[in-house]
């Protein structure tokens, strides 16, 4: 019973700082209608920044002064630019943009942290009041709990009066009620926007200090530690303050009574502790009331979901294998073994075009699936036999179907936290548990060691050498690419469109939206499986850690601003993610802020729908039309590549100047259209672009200007690769 009695108090302690960061988690959802999952992020910044003030290993100033400068200063002025800068672009556009730019953001200042505060350096943090403690109970409370409990029952009290007795609060409801409607009534939504996220980076910073000295001051604990207040947050509904709070001290008791009963002697249990708050979550999102079917939603961006042909696809694969062969050909094995890696990545990223681009559903445990797809291959593909792809796409398809029953009532955020909850589950308990029998079979994960995974052995083909197997990598991406060409242009994927566009109306015309979801995730899982067999097979050997959750984080939000309508949103991904770094390797003085890059890029792209990939294929559209041009780029570079095969040319300088060749290219072709245009005695209209239609029929030269002048994709490039 005593410790029983302990572990409560414990726990309803660890429920105050859990309480502050859900508050100010819920105070920005509530008021400004943005789920922001940086919300941990920004909590380990301020943590930081703490100890960069406070700490005699730092800068020691007094505890008092380091706190009102991280809490009244920094952290506000930081709420108030990521309201002004970025939140505040995000009125009107879809939830998954929304929650792409959030994860960018979350992305980008995890790395911002490890890069000024690296961490390979100890960064001690006491507690306050240090050594003193009070008696409750018969249980002892150090002074920095007690102060953390008052401090979470303050604020409750304090943004339950803000938001329901005071003009800002109220503002701030109606403005994302109806942001228009409040601004006619007086209101000031941007304004009050400001002051939501402003308290909110306040409470995260307060709740990342409190945390600090509990737990060692560490970038990824601080930031998943947030878990727990979106437990708590959803507990609330993501409205309701005292709800939240209620949501935190059962968090608190669970992980307390976690610690107590769970025996460390249990290998199957030893890190279940860690994952009991996200379990919680879990539950919770399964016990929610079901989200209504949603009807269509006219937003201010424009999505267009590209029905690529055949011929294109091949001809954009062929061009990825070519270039593929003459890097391949220029490079080292062990360099040509990490670029394996970066088809691996493209392969598990191009799986969630059918699920995201097609379906809009939200999954952000791609590398979960992949994990599954490289223990298949691992155990059951041994030297290399392809039937391991084989049991790769069933067991991860399988375990899709599972983790997609549970979820098929949940939408948006929803669904996103949801496999968020799954992926770390299974990434910090699942995965790391010894073998163990289910009735006949044995089941074997990865367990603390390694997993060895064989090359595909292919007859003809020696895999075993590095080259030979990125090539054999990029030939598998095409034909994953005319896969998902394939989704896209049959029935089904005519219903995943009309799904996402507007489930409402096909449920109502008796399309079973529940057995297209399941179908859905399952086909998105299997190929997230059969990427990650490959994946494991490119790098000889994986472990749990190559399949963390924050590794999956920059996949997801890197083929969304890539473009999550076509596989090559994933190739992009790759090559941000893996060739990328590669290439600038050896510039060590800006390795740093090349970490912030993909939270950067998901930040400035996310809030284009079509993503990067279609600027850019539209940016090549000259050259479909100037067939000379594209003659001469392929001698140019065909030249170059000649010149680096005697050694005339290193590396480097046959990647510059073939990259300046190529994006040379559209500019040459449109300079000779205009001035074959010219020539012609067609450089001025015969009718006014307004009049078209009704003095003359219109032309294919009509619509594509109509389409410049409105700054729309093009017919062409909806069919096109």
């Amino acid at each position: 019973m005593d410790q029983f009695l302990t572990l409560s108090i414990t726990g309803i302690c660890a429920a105050g700082i859990f309480a502050i960061g859900a508050s100010g988690l819920v105070l920005t959802y509530t008021t400004t209608g943005i789920f922001n999952f940086a919300h941990g992020a920004i909590g380990m910044l301020g943590a930081f920044l703490y100890w960069q003030l406070r700490s005699p290993l730092a800068w020691g100033l007094p505890a008092p002064l380091a706190l009102f400068l991280v809490l009244f200063i920094a952290a506000p002025l930081l709420g108030v630019l990521l309201e002004v800068v970025i939140m505040r672009g995000l009125q009107g556009t879809s939830e998954v943009t929304k929650l792409v730019v959030s994860i960018s953001l979350l992305v980008a200042l995890l790395e911002l942290g490890r890069w000024i505060w690296p961490e390979d350096q100890a960064h001690p943090v006491d507690r306050f009041f240090e050594g003193k403690t009070i008696s409750v109970l018969g249980a002892n409370v150090t002074w920095h709990e007690g102060i953390g409990l008052l401090l979470a029952v303050a604020v409750a009290i304090g943004l339950r009066l803000l938001l329901y007795r005071t003009r800002a609060g109220i503002a701030m409801r109606a403005s994302v009620d109806d942001r228009p409607l409040a601004a006619l009534n007086g209101a000031r939504p941007d304004r009050s926007a400001m002051l939501a996220w402003a308290i909110g980076c306040s409470l995260a910073a307060l709740a990342g200090i409190l945390t600090a000295p509990l737990l060692t001051l560490s970038h990824i604990p601080l930031t998943l530690l947030i878990v727990n207040a979106y437990a708590a947050a959803m507990i609330g509904r993501l409205r309701s303050i005292p709800l939240t709070f209620v949501g935190a001290v059962i968090i608190g008791l669970a992980d307390a009574y976690a610690t107590g009963y769970i025996p460390s002697s249990n290998e199957y249990f030893t890190e279940f502790r860690a994952a009991v708050p996200i379990v919680i979550l879990f539950i919770v999102l399964l016990v929610l009331r079901p989200s209504t079917l949603a009807g269509h939603t006219s937003l201010r961006t424009r999505e267009v979901i590209p029905k690529p042909s055949y011929r294109g696809t091949l001809v954009a694969a062929g061009v990825v294998v070519v270039v593929t062969g003459l890097v391949a050909n220029a490079v080292s094995d062990a360099d040509a073994q990490t670029l394996g890696k970066l088809f691996g990545v493209a392969l598990v990223a191009a799986s969630l075009v059918p699920l995201i681009g097609y379906a809009g559903q939200i999954s952000l445990c791609p590398l979960t699936f992949a994990a599954i797809g490289a223990l298949a291959m691992g155990y059951h593909g041994s030297g290399g036999n392809p039937i391991g792809l084989i049991y790769a796409a069933v067991f991860a398809g399988a375990v899709g179907a599972v983790v997609a029953l549970p979820a098929l009532r949940l939408r948006g955020i929803y669904l996103a936290l949801a496999t968020a909850a799954f992926a770390v589950v299974m990434d910090r308990w699942l995965f790391l548990i010894p073998d163990f029998d289910l009735g006949p079979w044995k089941v074997r994960l990865f367990g603390s060691s390694n997993l060895s995974v064989s090359n595909i052995d292919l007859p003809g083909l020696d895999t075993n050498q590095p080259k030979t197997l990125l090539m054999v990598l990029s030939v598998v991406f095409g034909i994953f690419w005319l896969a998902v060409v394939a989704i896209r242009r049959s029935r089904f994927g005519e219903r995943l469109l009309a799904m996402k566009d507007s489930p409402a109306a096909c449920a109502t015309l008796g399309m079973n939206t529940t057995s297209t979801k399941l179908i859905v995730f399952s086909l998105s899982a299997a190929m997230a499986g059969v990427g990650g067999a490959f994946y494991a097979a490119a790098q000889g050997g994986v472990a749990a850690s190559n399949f963390d959750f924050f590794a999956g984080l920059p996949i997801v939000l890197l083929v969304v601003v890539g473009g999550i309508g076509t596989a090559a949103g994933g190739l992009f991904a790759g090559i941000i993610t893996v060739g990328v770094p590669l290439v600038t390797a050896p510039l060590n003085a800006i390795a740093g802020p090349l970490r912030l890059l993909p939270g950067l890029v998901g930040i400035g792209l996310g809030r284009n729908p079509n993503g990067a990939t279609s600027d850019i294929a539209e940016g090549f559209e000259p050259l479909r039309k100037a067939r000379a041009v594209v003659v001469a780029t392929v001698a140019v570079v065909a030249v170059l590549f000649a010149l680096r095969t005697v050694d005339v040319l290193s590396n480097w300088w046959f990647g510059i100047l073939a990259i300046v060749v190529v994006f040379v290219a559209p500019g040459v072709a449109m300079a000779l259209a205009a001035r074959r245009g010219a020539s012609q005695g067609v450089g001025e209209r015969d009718v006014p672009l307004e009049l078209v239609g009704v003095d003359r029929p219109f032309t294919i030269d009509d619509v594509s200007e109509l389409d410049r002048a409105l700054a729309v994709p093009s017919a062409a490039s909806i069919g096109r690769a």
